[in-house]
């Protein structure tokens, strides 16, 4: 018969037992469960980004524009490692779809694609529904940018993600009619001498005048609060006709800066998202073709007064 002292000895060892068997029952249960995110949910929540790094190719100092109704279709794995990274990359798995336009097609659906890939800032030529060189070169870069196989032709995927990025292309814009701008405002007195890019925020228009003429008109965008377009008197320093941002990193086609960092510029942005958002205190223009005239038109040195009317 043990003692006191064994049958004590038995007992710790019969609890010791116990509490291994249960932290093994919970061991065998399985490992802890580790959050996972499936490459759909990742491009989810990234799509916003994806958008506008597509946008930054010919938008301001970095418009700060999401559209907040805009979803994007099915991704693929490719596409969430590049949201992750910040850069696009082919994966080896994913093929190119049969081609639904492609070099040589024609018609008003490809006009439509033609006018989906100026609103990205991928194509800057006239809408002529036919699938030509200029198409095919805009296709592959959309393509590249998303991590696609970059064949330059349109495939299901291709033209899906197109879709989603773009806004619906109206008969004008197919049709390369781009219907007058007019403003209503009072001009500011110092805009009736010489040359002067006469820049409204109250009706969010730029006036190009010489000498108290009206010549042509343009939607423009401002900053936002937090980066606000400066009001006042300014002149042309210096024009950039395919500028980039040293700060953003990001296309500013025919940029005219008049003070400090801030110029008048293309932005693809504000020519897909119109007044969805804001720049980064620039003058945002979305009449492609307009601005490229007006930039031709002004010089170092001609005046820029940015007021409220």
């Amino acid at each position: 018969m043990r003692g006191p002292v064994a049958r004590v000895v038995a007992g710790l060892a019969v609890a010791a037992l116990t509490v291994l068997a249960a932290c093994g029952s919970s061991v065998a249960a399985g490992p802890a469960a580790v959050p996972t995110t499936s490459a759909a949910t990742a491009v989810s929540a990234t799509g916003a980004s994806a958008a506008a790094s597509d946008f930054s190719q010919a938008q301001s100092d970095s418009s700060a524009t999401t559209p907040g109704s805009t979803t994007s279709p099915s991704p693929t794995p490719s596409e969430a490692t590049a949201s992750a990274t910040g850069t696009a990359s082919t994966s080896p798995d994913l093929v190119a779809g049969p081609a639904i336009y492609r070099a040589g097609s024609s018609g008003d659906a490809v006009r439509g694609v033609q006018v989906r890939l100026r609103q990205l800032a991928w194509y800057s030529g006239v809408i002529t529904g036919t699938y030509d060189a200029q198409t095919v070169s805009g296709v592959k870069g959309f393509q590249g940018k998303r991590g696609f196989p970059v064949t330059g032709e349109v495939d299901q995927r291709t033209l899906d993600r197109l879709v989603a990025m773009t806004r619906t292309p109206t008969t004008a814009e197919k049709n390369n009619v781009v219907a007058p701008v007019t403003a209503t405002g009072a001009i500011d007195p110092r805009c009736m001498t010489g040359h002067v890019l006469c820049i409204d925020k109250s009706t969010r228009k730029l006036r190009w005048m010489v000498n108290g003429s009206v010549l042509k008109v343009f939607d423009v965008r401002f900053g936002s609060e937090l980066t606000p377009t400066r009001e006042g008197s300014f002149t042309v320093f210096q024009k950039s006709r395919n500028h980039v941002s040293t700060i953003y990193h990001t296309a500013m086609p025919f940029a005219m800066f008049f003070s400090g960092g801030q110029a008048v510029h293309y932005s693809a942005d504000f020519a897909a998202r119109g007044y969805n958002g804001s720049s980064h205190g620039c003058v945002n223009v979305r009449d492609y073709n307009g601005i490229a005239w007006l930039f031709d038109q002004v010089v170092i040195g001609d005046e820029v007064i940015v007021y409220r009317s």
